[in-house]
Formats: structure tokens, C-alpha cells, sequence
């Protein structure tokens, strides 16, 4: 049984860190492409950053770039997103998801198979 299992979200205030870590199972294959999806209520999905898992090459959006940072650990299967310099806009409820394919770009959602169950982070100013 393929699982993603999201941890590390909770509550900070602004200015904060927290480590958000995405282990997968039951995966007979190779992942392609990790990514970081959040949403916030009222808003949206939106894309947060992305690790190519064979290259290592890493994606982030415009809002997060410079305070994210996206990260793997193979032999854990685990997935990484460090998140520095947290803002109250950062607060959403965020998904790893994994796809087996190239495909589109890393950010296209439509593109991902396999989704956690999320983990909330809440940052206060």
C-alpha cells in the first residue's frame, strides 16, 4: 500500500522555522518528483516546491524562494521541506505529493498520483 505521511507542522510566530518531513511506503518504483503543495482556507491549492529524486534538481515558487528549502534523504525515502523566516501568509495546510512520471512542469498538481493527508502550519505576527 503506497502511504506519504506528512509530519512536523504545528504553530510559530513569525520570523519562525519548522522542518516538515514527507515519508513514503509501498512504493515498488522509483518516485520521479516530490513536490509541496499548500492551501489555505478560502484559497486555492498552490505549489510550493518540487525535488526532482534522481537528479536532485530542486523548484521552488516565487513566494517561498529564499526561505524554503526542499531536501531528501534516500535511504529514509523522506523528503524534507525546511521552512525559515515564516510569515502569517505561509499558514496553510500543506500536502506532499509524489508522481512516477516527468510530465509537466513540477508544480502542475494534475500531475501528481499519490497525495498525504497534510499537515497544518499556522504562523502568527
Amino acid at each position: 500500500q503506497v502511504q506519504l505521511v506528512e509530519s512536523g507542522g504545528g504553530s510559530v510566530q513569525a520570523g519562525g522555522s519548522l522542518r516538515l518531513s514527507c515519508a513514503a511506503s509501498g512504493f515498488t518504483a522509483r518516485r520521479i518528483c516530490v513536490g509541496w503543495f499548500r492551501q489555505a482556507p478560502g484559497k486555492e491549492r498552490e505549489p510550493v516546491a518540487g525535488i526532482y529524486t534522481r537528479e536532485g534538481t530542486t523548484y521552488y515558487a516565487d513566494s517561498v524562494k529564499g526561505r524554503f528549502t526542499i531536501s531528501q534523504d534516500n535511504a529514509k525515502n523522506t523528503v524534507y521541506l525546511q521552512m525559515n523566516e515564516l510569515k502569517p501568509e505561509d499558514t496553510a495546510m500543506y500536502y506532499c505529493a509524489a508522481r512516477m512520471t516527468y510530465g509537466r512542469g513540477w508544480s502542475w498538481a494534475e500531475e501528481y498520483s499519490y497525495w498525504g493527508q497534510g499537515t497544518q502550519v499556522t504562523v502568527s505576527s
